[in-house]
């Protein structure tokens, strides 16, 4: 082997990072970072040697005066942090944020932009620790960020603020320190200025109206035509940033956004993006979804300019990267939400397979957003009449799902069952069959509310106009103390979904009131201490309601 090659092996090239000799630390230093830029099995494999905790170590240790040495130490640093957790974790409990902020003091602006960068890519990660804005000093050195000349320091001013503002307590805390004031007038700025302030102006302003009624009053109520305006502008991410901007203020005050042509436009330019690659082609689909959420109205402009098709041709086209493909089943469950003539697009274009395929995907989010998307579809009367959903590779699916280690996919594929078990059909033999029924009894005994209310849901549904042998099938399966108890739960929901299953049992069925009587009585005297004790009006109305179905 070449001495040169010899001296480039990680343990040598990790040595000579703690040489005492300047020189041999900095081509270390150098040959380190060249090393492992864009090599994951690199990065992770000096990670594993100690290499962060040494190079954190140079940065603490250099000089003020020592540029090269503290340039390349922090860009060492953020590369190790670029795009793995474990080079986060690895960075920030080798002490390295400290001395990078202290660094953003050199007076050296090569310096202050390796610190600067390498500090954005912590704060862009999940694991980074969140700043206090409630500490004035805190406060103050944000603001010294934001006020800077340099570009990347105020990039990592407006990171910082994207990654730990979550309360509306900090949302105020920003705004009354005059933080969106200077984020608006950054958006003058170059278009990474321009992207990050818009991109902190959204997290600032989310869910907070009153923070949005100041941000819409800056600069003599220019603020929202500003980022409308925005966009119009070339670059696709600055258009998905100022769209989303403009979601989060009309989804707070909807009169911001009443004019039709405005919404119109949103919407195109969301579907558009869908086509950028990346990170604007993965968020677009998550900011379409948002902004047609709950909105009949939205959900019809949508469909009249083709959303439902130009999102199940990017199905059709496949295969997908894991956030773009959980983006667009989300945003087609929200558009077949509420609109008949979408579910019925949706259905006619062939696409449901593609999504009972990503009921099996890996990826857990693309598990629930399939659910999600399956429950919005089923909505329809119209074809769960036609029995379009019970057929063996859907059902199986979803009852799959219900083993699933999440709960969170337990939860969404049984919100999805919950619309399929409706017996239109009589075919509900394909659920039995599969181990359906004895899953939701199962997980109707979970210790976990949301999994027992969504169950019993479906328990109540699959009860729904089923003939005298399913009803008696279902209650076996259930058992009456079993039954007893859920009518007992001391969750409210979980009660009047209980209640309503007992409505379906003996609706229309003179027979099954016998098992209602059964073992002493022990449901009727459950009904009757709910009907007692309930304060719930929504409780007490099953008593009342001669049979109970709920298409969720």
């Amino acid at each position: 082997m070449p001495a040169s090659a010899s001296t480039n092996l990680p343990l040598d090239l990790i040595g000579r990072l703690k040489s005492s000799e300047g020189e041999a630390k900095l081509k270390a230093l150098r040959e380190v970072k060249n090393q492992i830029i864009g090599n994951r099995t690199k990065k992770l494999s000096y990670i594993k040697l100690g290499a962060v905790p040494a190079v954190v170590g140079i940065l603490a240790g250099a000089a003020d005066s020592d540029v090269p040495l503290l340039v390349q130490s922090a860009a060492t640093i953020g590369s190790f942090a670029c795009g793995i957790d474990a080079g986060v974790k690895a960075v920030l409990d080798s002490g390295a944020v400290p001395h990078l902020f202290r660094t953003l003091s050199n007076p050296d602006a090569k310096v202050v932009d390796a610190s600067a960068r390498s500090l954005r890519m912590i704060f862009q990660a999940t694991l980074a620790p969140k700043y206090d804005f409630l500490i004035e000093k805190n406060m103050e050195f944000l603001l010294s960020l934001l006020n800077s000349d340099n570009e990347n320091v105020t990039g990592l001013g407006a990171s910082i603020i994207i990654h730990s503002c979550e309360t509306n307590i900090e949302q105020k805390a920003l705004c009354d320190a005059g933080v969106l004031q200077r984020l608006f007038y950054l958006l003058e700025g170059s278009l990474n200025q321009r992207d990050a302030s818009l991109d902190s102006i959204a997290t600032i302003v989310k869910n907070n109206s009153n923070v949005i009624s100041k941000f819409v009053g800056l600069v003599g109520g220019t603020a929202l035509s500003t980022i409308a305006e925005l966009t119009k502008d070339r670059n696709p991410r600055t258009r998905l940033l100022a769209c989303i901007c403009l979601i989060v203020i009309g989804n707070a005050f909807p009169c911001y956004l009443q004019d039709i042509g405005t919404k119109t436009k949103l919407i195109l330019i969301l579907v558009q993006l869908l086509g950028e690659p990346d990170q604007v082609g993965d968020e677009s689909p998550f900011a379409l979804a948002n902004l047609i959420a709950e909105k009949e109205d939205l959900q019809k402009l949508a469909f009249e300019v083709d959303a439902v098709d130009k999102l199940c041709n990017f199905l059709h086209k496949g295969p997908l990267q894991v956030k773009r493909l959980q983006g667009i089943l989300l945003a087609l469950g929200e558009l077949c939400s509420k609109v008949e003539i979408c579910r019925s697009r949706f259905l006619s274009l062939q696409v449901l397979n593609v999504v009972t395929d990503a009921l099996n995907h890996d990826s857990l989010d693309v598990r629930i957003a399939a659910c999600i998307c399956m429950r919005n579809v089923s909505r329809s009367a119209k074809n769960l009449s036609a029995g379009r959903f019970m057929n063996e590779m859907i059902v199986t699916s979803l009852v799959q799902l219900l083993n699933d280690p999440s709960t969170s996919v337990q939860v969404a594929a049984l919100g999805a069952l919950s619309n399929i078990v409706v017996n239109f059909t009589r075919q509900n033999s394909i659920f039995i069959q599969c181990g359906g029924m004895k899953e939701l009894v199962r997980l109707s005994k979970s210790m976990d509310s949301a999994l027992r209310l969504n169950s019993v849901w479906a328990l109540r549904n699959l009860m729904f106009l089923a003939d005298k042998t399913h009803r008696g099938d279902i209650f076996l399966e259930l058992t009456s103390s079993l039954l007893a108890s859920l009518i007992c739960d001391p969750e409210p929901l979980i009660q009047e979904q209980s209640l309503a299953l007992v409505r379906n049992l003996v609706d229309g069925c003179i027979n099954c009131i016998e098992l209602v009587l059964a073992d002493d009585g022990i449901i009727i005297n459950a009904v009757g201490r709910q009907l007692w004790r309930s304060l719930k009006p929504e409780v007490c109305i099953q008593f009342r309601v001669r049979t109970v179905l709920n298409i969720v």
